[in-house]
């Protein structure tokens, strides 16, 4: 993630965007925030919590229960607001979102703008917009189709720390299959070069993943 602090390009995404006479509000407090394809936007192993609005890309969010499984959320293209919920409490802990092309987001601190943000009629406005159209979203819920190779590499990706797994029959246990399942799905990822054996029973996800 980079950020930018160039006023100018931040003025004129927020003159854009469908929030414009919120944003406009806000800009001496935004930034703007760039994210590669495939990185974390939102995930509860990030330390800071930023409110931010779409301006150009396009993102994936995902629920990840703790067996691995995969089930879609929803998804948000410009004008998509995160971080609407953090405002309230803190991060829900299997939530994440990825970008899903390169992504701009204007953005702002929550935690050094929490107060002035709560007391702003037309800011809760738009987040009450925001969150009805998420709960009109998550009833549409799908599960994403999930083989135990599509769970271990989630399950890596969102669960283990660093993206190792350690531990093939604690994890198997987590997994809901048996220890030789899951060595034979590791066998056959390592082969393809998702994951790399760094020890005994123990497997990391490849950088490109």
């Amino acid at each position: 993630m980079e950020k930018i602090y160039d006023a100018q390009a931040i003025a004129v995404w927020a003159g854009k965007s469908r929030y414009r006479m919120v944003l406009e509000q806000l800009r001496p407090n935004l930034v703007l925030l760039r994210y590669e394809k495939g990185e974390l936007v939102t995930s509860p192993l990030l330390e800071e919590a930023w409110f931010q609005v779409v301006v150009q890309g396009s993102l994936n969010i995902y629920f990840i229960r703790d067996d691995g499984g995969r089930y879609s959320l929803s998804s948000g293209k410009t004008d998509y607001i995160l971080g609407d919920m953090d405002l309230f409490h803190s991060s829900i802990g299997s939530i994440y979102t990825e970008a899903a092309e390169p992504l701009l987001c204007l953005a702002l601190s929550i935690s050094q703008n929490r107060d002035a943000l709560l007391a702003d009629n037309l800011f809760l406005q738009m987040i009450c917009q925001s969150l009805t159209d998420k709960m009109a979203a998550i009833t549409a819920l799908n599960a994403a189709p999930g083989s135990l190779s599509d769970r271990v590499l989630s399950y890596m990706r969102y669960k283990c720390q660093d993206g190792v797994l350690q531990g093939i029959e604690r994890e198997a246990f987590r997994l809901h299959c048996s220890a030789r399942q899951l060595q034979r799905v590791l066998n056959a990822l390592e082969r393809q070069g998702e994951v790399l054996k760094i020890g005994k029973g123990a497997y990391r996800l490849s950088p490109a993943r």
